[in-house]
């Protein structure tokens, strides 16, 4: 029965102090929000026309208690008719997942943050916008993967280096 009881504490917390090492974890993912439109139909299915897609990401994480990180990842995606101002379709996607981190150094929660976290959500989020497409009539949208650790670390030596950089001129 201890075996038990030790699994079920937060992050498999080992007797006799020995869970003092960094831990990283995730408790839940889910969607918060998702809209699917199609505001030409029934037009749009009679469209030869290829579609333009636009696709915007952005990631923000908030920390809703301790030792608890929320990553939220926002799919935003437009498609147009080309050469027209016809919108085929938009979704609109904001899919989240609950990440417990102890004992982790700032200087290594951020990147998982931002950079792992992301990574680990990415394939449950483009399988919603998949089916939302498909459900909306339209073949489902496989979106390529992202290397969410490679644009951080990309964001990560551009702020440090506008940080440090001195002034390009003046105004």
């Amino acid at each position: 029965m201890a075996e038990n009881d030790a699994q079920s504490e937060p992050f498999g917390s080992q007797p006799n102090g020995a869970d003092n090492g960094p831990a990283i974890g995730l408790i839940a993912q889910y969607v918060k929000d998702l809209s699917f439109e199609n505001p030409n139909a029934p037009g749009v299915y009679q469209m030869q026309a290829q579609p333009n897609i636009d696709v915007q990401f952005n990631i923000a994480v908030t920390q809703p208690g301790d030792d608890v990180h929320e990553v939220a990842m926002k799919i935003e995606i437009r498609a147009e008719a080309e050469g027209t101002n016809t919108t085929l379709f938009a979704v609109e996607l904001l899919y989240a997942g609950l990440f417990g981190a102890r004992n982790v150094p700032e200087d290594q929660l951020r990147p998982f943050l931002y950079g792992e976290a992301p990574r680990l959500l990415f394939p449950f989020a483009r399988r919603v916008v998949a089916e939302a497409v498909r459900d909306g009539n339209f073949p489902p949208l496989l979106l390529d993967p992202i290397d969410f650790g490679g644009l951080y670390a990309a964001q990560s030596a551009q702020a440090d280096q506008l940080a440090t950089g001195e002034p390009a001129g003046e105004a």
